[in-house]
């Protein structure tokens, strides 16, 4: 499937990358290897779609943040059980 840069415009392609959170609590920041990214071609700006971001949010408030180390995949994150099953201050949906 081809893929357009939401920065220029170009030819884009999944990838992945290593992203810096802050946790909810702002007690500190935590390292994502591996995160899922788009990559441009022509500029090449590295960046995390919506739904990428929402995932991550969504997950880092719904965890036990005390155990999270200061780096951690994605797989690793998204795989981390919920204190609750969905995050139920979020009225987006």
């Amino acid at each position: 499937m081809e893929m357009k840069c939401e920065w220029c415009g170009g030819n884009a392609s999944s990838g992945e990358n290593t992203v810096y959170w802050e946790l909810p609590d702002g007690s500190r920041a935590i390292e994502i290897t591996m995160t899922p990214a788009i990559i441009c071609q022509e500029c090449g700006m590295v960046y995390q779609t919506d739904i990428t971001i929402k995932e991550i949010e969504d997950q880092l408030f719904l965890v036990d943040n005390k155990k999270i180390d200061s780096s951690i995949t994605f797989k690793e994150l998204m795989e981390l059980p919920r204190l609750l099953k969905r995050n139920y201050f979020d009225f987006s949906s």
